[in-house]
């Protein structure tokens, strides 16, 4: 009976073996789903980055147009990492990263869809200068240490900047009919704000490596990017016709 005792123990341990090895495989296969989903959303975020950045670039509006470049650089380069390891390239994703969420969607990006909203079109000079001070500030942001405790609360602030001036956005794309348009942009603000808050100080339970947030926010950016150019283009129509009402006949 004790040698049967021991047959059964030994038993029962390679059972609790096996189903741990195949929890274990289990886990490993959702982790390869969860990276594949993140590679992906990066890409399609890159490729969008460079499309729409080209189109506002045609629009005559630089602002957009390299901010969302910056974006597609940035994910190009996190994709080179995902694929290579290569840490020079995740260096130069977290400092992008850290220019858009500190300047680049807050002021940058607010002054190129202000070329609509206030009519504002700052010279070629100011744009370099504003470009080359939104570079130096992301440079102290990101590598000062005494900002280590504020950054990530200087990050929520900025964004949250963005998002006022969003509401003003989609009032004015309400106040010229183009209420479709409103309303893709209100997801972009709410999901934006979201992704914002959540990045720094509401980690996503069992995401040890950080890739579900991560293609969350790809997603979630990628909507933002093609989503903002179109509804950009719609109030800019719309002001066109409004303009050409005015317009006496002859």
């Amino acid at each position: 009976m004790k040698i049967l005792g021991l047959d059964a123990g030994s038993e029962m341990e390679a059972t609790a073996a096996k189903i741990l090895t195949n929890n274990e495989m289990i886990h490993a296969a959702i982790m390869e789903i969860i990276n594949i989903c993140g590679l992906v959303a990066c890409i399609v975020l890159a490729l969008s980055g460079w499309i729409y950045g080209a189109k506002f670039i045609k629009k005559n509006n630089f602002l957009l147009g390299l901010e969302w470049w910056i974006i597609a650089f940035s994910a190009t380069n996190f994709v080179s990492y995902m694929l290579t390891g290569w840490e020079v390239s995740y260096s130069i994703t977290m400092f992008l990263d850290s220019f858009s969420r500190s300047f680049g969607m807050p002021i940058i990006a607010v002054l190129g869809l202000m070329a609509l909203t206030h009519n504002l079109k700052p010279s070629t000079l100011n744009e370099v200068i504003l470009f080359a001070v939104a570079f130096a500030g992301t440079f102290v942001v990101f590598t000062a240490d005494f900002f280590n405790e504020l950054r990530p609360y200087f990050y929520v602030i900025m964004w949250s900047i963005f998002t006022i001036y969003l509401c003003y956005f989609i009032f004015r794309l309400a106040q010229a009919g183009e209420k479709l348009h409103a309303f893709a942009t209100t997801i972009t603000a709410v999901f934006g704000l979201a992704v914002a808050i959540v990045y720094d100080f509401f980690p996503i339970p069992g995401d040890d490596t950080f890739m579900i947030f991560m293609t969350w926010a790809f997603i979630t950016w990628t909507y933002a990017g093609i989503q903002l150019y179109y509804a950009y283009a719609a109030l800019e129509r719309s002001q066109f016709v409004s303009n050409q009402s005015f317009v006496p006949a002859r």
